[in-house]
């Protein structure tokens, strides 16, 4: 599987329609370049899949993760978080944050794998009804049950 950065350059009309395949409320391709043009704002992407990080100061935010459903549960996701981490760790950041939906399992899953653990909750910020949960790791990642990680990760 080939991870290549993505720049506010270059087409992003295939993120864009990924994220609308993904959420509800997608970003438009406009939207992704207007982040992408952020400083410290990187994206990383696969055929099937991107994520975008900001860096601000030692703290990372994890922007959005979107995985074709195809290609679910089949490691990609974890790639993607790992490049993002290693970005993320050679700008100087010390944790990473995200938030994700309550109901979202195999989101969940992914990042209990990676070390992420609840440090808050957002009420109905993705809907109504429809908690966020607040969840943070430090960096560098050492996924869960990996003794032997390295500061590579």
């Amino acid at each position: 599987m080939t991870i290549a950065i993505v720049s506010a350059l270059d087409d992003l009309s295939a993120l864009a329609s990924l994220h609308a395949a993904c959420f509800e409320d997608p970003w438009c391709e406009s939207a992704l370049r207007n982040l992408l043009k952020s400083p410290r704002t990187a994206a990383f992407a696969a055929s099937d899949g991107f994520i975008i990080v900001r860096v601000a100061g030692d703290e990372a935010e994890i922007l959005t993760l979107a995985i074709a459903a195809t290609a679910r549960r089949k490691g990609l996701g974890t790639t993607l978080m790992i490049e993002a981490a290693r970005y993320a760790s050679g700008r100087g950041a010390r944790t990473m944050f995200l938030e994700v939906a309550t109901s979202n399992d195999a989101a969940h899953a992914l990042y209990a794998r990676l070390g992420f653990h609840e440090v808050g909750r957002r009420k109905s910020y993705y809907a109504p009804g429809e908690d966020a949960l607040i969840l943070r790791t430090e960096l560098p990642l050492i996924p869960l049950g990996n003794t032997t990680a390295s500061t590579s990760l």
